[in-house]
């Protein structure tokens, strides 16, 4: 599946969101630093993310960004179509001739579309914090 840079980082922008305290803003600084994402480039995106309802900003020393709802009720199926138009796995052909690879090409749209709409940022969240605890080292003398 390919996804543009934009799409990868609003992605990375709301797993990063829904990996804090659930309520309270977090900078937009702190988001770009862990991401590792260029900030200006995330405040545009944010903004968009905003527009579309799944985060909401607060101002002032305290402020920042936070879900505008739970992550386990945030897919991300729903993230993608917003920022890419589509979930589709594959780019669309130009040509509008059916092919034999029409409906195998359907078929790929439709599995993906059913896994990324299933998927969860609380999920996500989850499970990569339990990939990330059992990765860390441990130092024995």
């Amino acid at each position: 599946m390919n996804t543009s840079v934009k799409g990868e980082y609003a992605l990375q922008a709301i797993l990063d969101l829904s990996l804090q305290r659930q309520g309270e803003p977090v900078r937009i600084a702190d988001i770009a630093r862990r991401q590792k994402i260029p900030q200006k480039f995330l405040e545009l995106i944010l903004a968009g993310l905003k527009q579309g309802g799944f985060v909401e900003s607060r101002r002032g020393a305290e402020g920042g960004y936070l879900l505008a709802r739970a992550a386990s009720s945030l897919t991300v199926g729903e993230v993608l179509r917003f920022v890419e138009g589509s979930v589709a796995g594959r780019p669309r052909s130009k040509r509008r001739t059916e092919s034999a690879f029409s409906d195998l090409w359907d078929d790929v749209d439709r599995a993906v579309a059913q896994i990324v709409d299933k998927a969860t940022f609380a999920e996500l969240g989850r499970a990569w914090t339990e990939k990330q605890s059992r990765q860390a080292l441990t130092w024995e003398i």
